[in-house]
C-alpha cells in the first residue's frame, strides 16, 4: 500500500554502489538495498555504537569492537606513521565511535601525505560532515569523487550533492524541515506536505533505496537521511515501514518539523488501516532487496569460551548465520556449531508463534521481530525451532527472551528446521 509520495531530486537518480561515504576495511557491506527490517536493525546498532554508554552500563558489542580496533591502530601510530590504508581505517573508526574531531585530526594530514588515496578523501569528507562543517566536507568529497573507482563514483557524487545542498542552506543546514533532495509539490505546484500526483511516482529510480541506505549507514545519526528512506519505502508501496521510520524520526531523533509530523500522521493512519486487511500482497511492497541485512557479520568464534559438555554454551546468531545451504538443501554447519550439537546452549531472540493458540509449547525463535510473516520471512539460518521442557507452556511475547536448552542440528531433512533447541526454558536476557 502506498500513499501520495514526495518527488526525489536528482541526487537519488544516480546509480549506486554497495556502500558510500565511510570506508573501513573491517566492515563488509552486503549488496544493497537490504530488507527494511534488517537494515533498520543494523542502522540502530551503528547509531548505538556512536554514542557513549550511560554511566554504569556496558557499551554495545559493536562499539566495543570498534573501540578495540581503534586502540590497536592508536598503538601502531605511537610506534610509526600509519599507512594511508591504516589512517583511513582509524578515521572511519573514529567516525563510527561518534568522534569526528579525532577523525579529522587523523585524516587531514593523511590526505596531504596521500593526495591520491580515495578512502582517505571520502572518509575525511564524511568526518567533516559528521562534525557539522559542510564547507570542508564538500571540498574533501569533491576530491573523493575525482578519485573514486567506477563502482563508487556515482554514489559519491550523490553524497557530494547532498552536502553542497546543505551548504547552500546556510544556517538552516541542520533544520529537518528542509529535507535534502526532496521537493514537496501538490497539484497546485506549491510546497506543502500533501505529496504529489500518483503519476509522478514513476520518477523514483530503482537505485534510490540502495543509494539512501548506503549513505544512512555512513551517517546513522543523520535524521534527514532517515526521513528520506521513509519516503522511499512509501514510494515502493511499504507504508508500514515508512510509518515506522517516521516514528523513529520523532521519538528517537526528536525531529519536530511540521511537514515530517504531517507525513507521519498520514502514514500511520494508512498503516493502521492496512493492519486490518488480510491482503498480504498489500503489505509486501515493490522493493527488490538484495540482502537480508546490510552489515555482513564475520563472527569471530575465537572470542567465545571453549565448549563445555554441561553448558550452557552461548550461541550467537552470527554462528548460526555462518551455515550455508547447498544443492538439494544440504546444509554445511560451521565447526563451532557442530561442536555444540547435542550440548546445552543459551541464546536470545524473539518468540514467533506457529499458530493462533493463546499458549503453546513449541515456537520459532527469530533474531529480530517480524512485522508480517508473509512479507518478512527470515532465511532458514535466521530461524530456530524451540521445544519447551515437558509440562511447560508460554504465550505470545513482545520483548527479547533468553532460551536455554539442548541444541540439535538437522543434516538430512530439507523440510524441517536447520536448528532446534529442545527441553528449553525461557528467561529474561541479561
Amino acid at each position: 500500500m502506498r500513499v501520495p509520495v514526495l518527488t526525489l531530486a536528482a541526487v537519488a537518480l544516480l546509480p549506486t554502489a554497495a556502500r558510500a561515504g565511510l570506508y573501513y576495511s573491517g566492515e563488509v557491506v552486503a549488496d544493497l538495498p537490504s530488507r527494511w527490517a534488517g537494515f533498520l536493525l543494523d542502522h540502530r546498532a551503528l547509531r548505538a555504537a556512536g554514542a557513549e554508554p550511560a554511566k554504569g552500563t556496558a557499551p554495545s558489542p559493536l562499539r566495543a569492537t570498534y573501540r578495540a580496533a581503534a586502540a590497536a591502530l592508536e598503538r601502531t601510530a605511537a610506534t610509526r606513521p600509519l599507512t594511508a590504508d591504516e589512517a583511513a581505517d582509524l578515521g572511519a573508526l573514529y567516525v563510527r565511535l561518534g568522534e569526528p574531531g579525532k577523525a579529522v585530526a587523523v585524516l587531514r594530514p593523511a590526505a596531504r601525505a596521500h593526495p591520491d588515496h580515495f578512502r582517505v578523501a571520502a572518509n575525511l569528507g564524511t568526518a567533516w560532515q559528521a562534525a557539522g562543517d559542510p564547507g570542508p566536507a564538500a571540498e574533501a568529497l569533491a576530491e573523493a569523487v575525482h578519485l573514486a573507482p567506477a563502482s563508487h563514483a556515482a554514489v559519491e557524487r550523490a553524497h557530494l550533492s547532498i552536502v553542497r545542498s546543505r551548504l547552500n542552506e546556510g544556517r538552516k543546514a541542520d533544520a529537518p524541515d528542509d529535507l535534502f533532495g526532496v521537493r514537496y509539490a501538490g497539484d497546485d505546484g506549491k510546497a506543502r506536505a500533501g505529496g504529489i500526483a500518483a503519476a509522478e511516482m514513476t520518477k523514483l529510480p530503482p537505485t534510490a533505496a540502495a543509494t539512501a541506505q548506503a549513505l544512512a549507514l555512513a551517517l546513522p545519526a543523520d535524521g534527514r537521511l532517515l526521513w528520506q528512506l521513509a519516503e522511499i519505502a512509501n514510494a515502493h508501496g511499504d507504508v508500514r515501514t515508512a510509518a515506522a521510520i517516521l516514528d523513529g524520526c520523532v521519538t528517537e531523533f526528536g525531529m519536530a518539523a511540521p511537514d515530517l509530523r504531517a507525513r507521519r500522521r498520514l502514514y500511520r493512519a494508512a498503516a493502521d488501516a492496512l493492519a486490518k486487511s488480510p491482503d498480504h500482497d498489500a503489505h509486501r511492497g515493490t522493493l527488490a532487496v538484495k540482502s537480508p541485512r546490510p552489515l555482513v557479520r564475520r563472527f569471530d568464534v575465537s572470542a567465545l569460551p571453549p565448549v563445555k559438555p554441561d553448558g550452557p554454551n552461548p550461541l550467537p546468531w552470527g554462528v548460526i548465520a555462518d551455515t550455508t545451504v547447498g544443492a538439494r538443501a544440504v546444509p554445511t554447519f560451521p565447526k563451532h556449531l557442530e561442536r555444540l550439537d547435542g550440548k546445552p546452549v543459551v541464546l536470545t531472540g524473539f518468540v514467533q508463534p506457529v499458530g493462533d493458540a493463546p499458549e503453546f509449547s513449541t515456537f520459532m525463535l527469530v533474531e529480530f521481530p517480524v512485522g508480517c510473516w508473509f512479507c518478512e520471512t527470515p532465511d532458514p539460518t535466521g530461524l530456530v525451532r524451540v521445544e519447551l521442557a515437558a509440562g511447560t507452556r508460554t504465550g505470545p511475547r513482545r520483548g527479547l527472551v533468553k532460551v536455554t536448552g539442548t541444541l540439535g542440528l538437522n543434516r538430512t531433512d530439507p523440510e524441517d528446521y536447520l536448528v532446534r533447541v529442545t527441553a528449553a526454558r525461557l528467561g529474561e536476557p541479561e
